[in-house]
């Protein structure tokens, strides 16, 4: 039974930290716009997901809505990387 709940622990751990690695990947490309190709789309596409929750909780709370930058994005970073210490 132990064995099955760190097996499971590891699948959490490495799929988070893969979400975090494209998180990372897909904000270093922001730095340098241009044509959008298919591996930035599948970026977005699989991060937009769990940062579309944080984004519609600061519009609802009308937080952060005149900053330039997207603190959502930052905030799902840090609420990934908590949660991967907590597991780990």
């Amino acid at each position: 039974m132990q064995f099955v709940l760190m097996l499971l622990q590891n699948t959490v751990v490495l799929i988070l930290s893969v979400f975090q690695l494209a998180m990372l990947i897909r904000a270093i490309m922001s730095w340098f716009p241009g044509d959008s190709n298919k591996f930035e789309i599948f970026l977005y596409a699989i991060t937009e997901p769990l940062i579309l929750p944080v984004r519609k909780l600061f519009e609802r709370l009308n937080w952060f809505q005149e900053l330039p930058i997207d603190v959502s994005f930052f905030v799902t970073y840090l609420l990934l990387s908590i949660v991967l210490v907590l597991l780990a």
